[in-house]
């Protein structure tokens, strides 16, 4: 499994290395419907920010098995992989224990993130009991993600483990955003067609095989009683982005001429 860049983040001149990631969400609770899950959306904005295609998101249950198959396989593919759930003080809360056993090491109290939980109780006036210490304990040689509103996550390779609470998850992405390296950003630009999918499906597809540069998308709307769409196109290539855009725009223009709004 590969380690990452943590160098900061360019500001500007990005390389051209594309640089990929995938999320695992954890939890009975997301695939039962009882949770509605904020966290996917949060990462996908914060990676497209600094250059990162979030690339893969996998749901899977509180069962340890299914944790690590989809660890080692996220880890192995993607250069990085980002979790969220099951970290906190309760049985079901196996995470830590999946990662560990995902990367072969061994997992125990870490003493830094006992330090803090410590911390935190003394401030706080709270008793550190056996359930909190249960979200101190880490696979051996992991790295802390710290945060001021919650327990640290931690990171082992390229794997960011983190909590399942929106405001806790978004505290530990930015922090670990800042740390990162993206490569160069992913733009975009979209169009509103003003008709159906059905009147541009056949000269859109012209578009993109003449711009293979790009990624060219339908996504349909109702307006009014009455279907449209917005093409969206994306390139790494400003120029390209441009050409892409314009084709797009002389396609529109002339399927409205020529064809019934509908």
């Amino acid at each position: 499994m590969s380690d990452i860049d943590t160098s900061p983040a360019p500001t500007s001149g990005a390389s051209d290395r594309i640089v990929t990631a995938a999320m695992l969400v954890i939890g009975d609770e997301i695939l039962s419907g009882r949770t509605k899950d904020r966290n996917v959306g949060f990462l996908a904005d914060r990676l497209t920010e600094i250059g990162i295609d979030l690339r893969e998101v996998r749901i899977v249950p509180d069962e340890e098995a299914m944790i690590v198959e989809a660890v080692r396989a996220l880890s192995a593919r993607w250069n990085l992989v980002f979790t969220s759930g099951g970290i906190g003080p309760t049985h079901d809360d196996i995470t830590a224990d999946a990662v560990a056993a995902a990367f072969e090491v061994a997992i125990d109290h870490d003493p830094r993130a006992v330090a803090i939980l410590e911390q935190r109780s003394r401030e706080r006036g709270f008793t550190v009991n056996e359930a909190r210490l249960r979200m101190a304990r880490m696979p051996v040689g992991s790295d802390l993600i710290e945060v001021d509103n919650g327990m640290p996550g931690f990171r082992i390779g390229n794997v960011h483990v983190m909590a399942g609470v929106p405001s806790v998850f978004e505290a530990m992405v930015k922090a670990v955003v800042s740390r990162l390296t993206g490569g160069r950003p992913m733009l975009s630009e979209s169009v509103d067609a003003g008709v159906g999918e059905g009147l541009i499906a056949t000269p859109l597809g012209a578009v993109q095989k003449a711009h293979p540069s790009t990624v060219i998308g339908s996504y349909p709307y109702e307006r009014d009683g009455r279907f449209a769409t917005n093409v969206v196109v994306r390139s790494r290539d400003p120029e390209a982005l441009a050409a892409a855009v314009a084709a797009v725009e002389a396609m529109l223009a002339d399927v409205r001429s020529t064809s019934p709004r509908r």
